[in-house]
């Protein structure tokens, strides 16, 4: 494989809402031995289908290929590839109620988040942007002590 080639790839599935399905398309990756960074499915409102968002690296020939192989599992009705979408993800962080409220608001308001709760020990913050930004904010917010981070996985629409 030319890792050199290798790249940060985004790829959004519809699939048919069945058992079995996502095991079908996560064991796709498993046996050529490609990783999944992040995984995230939904139903789609008023349908019988899902929609799965898959975080991978390869190179655009691996990439090729798994659409390829995407395409061929029967439930499969659509893959859309990296370039085609809007892209999003959430994180959680838990703050030691010691902290300053104001400047953590503040670090959320700039990542298009804000305070999601707040308890007698801990500040709980939201924020949802692009995967890049999110890991800045991560960054960012390691100057305020977090005593938890949860990141939520991609999620993509079609332009």
């Amino acid at each position: 494989m030319e890792n050199s080639m290798n790249e940060r790839r985004v790829i959004s599935v519809i699939v048919l809402n069945e058992s079995s399905v996502l095991a079908r398309v996560t064991s796709l990756f498993a046996a050529r031995g490609y990783n999944i960074a992040s995984l995230t499915v939904a139903p789609i409102p008023n349908s019988e289908m899902s929609h799965i968002t898959i975080e991978t690296n390869g190179s655009p020939k691996v990439m090729e290929q798994i659409t390829k192989q995407l395409h061929k599992l029967i439930p499969v009705y659509k893959v859309i590839e990296h370039e085609e979408m809007v892209e999003k993800e959430m994180v959680l962080v838990k703050f030691p109620i010691t902290e300053q409220l104001s400047d953590i608001s503040a670090l959320c308001t700039a990542y298009n988040g804000g305070i999601a709760n707040v308890g007698k020990e801990m500040i709980i913050a939201m924020v949802a942007d692009e995967p890049l930004r999110i890991q800045h904010f991560i960054e960012a917010a390691e100057r305020y002590n977090p005593f938890e981070i949860v990141r939520g996985g991609v999620v993509a629409i079609e332009r």
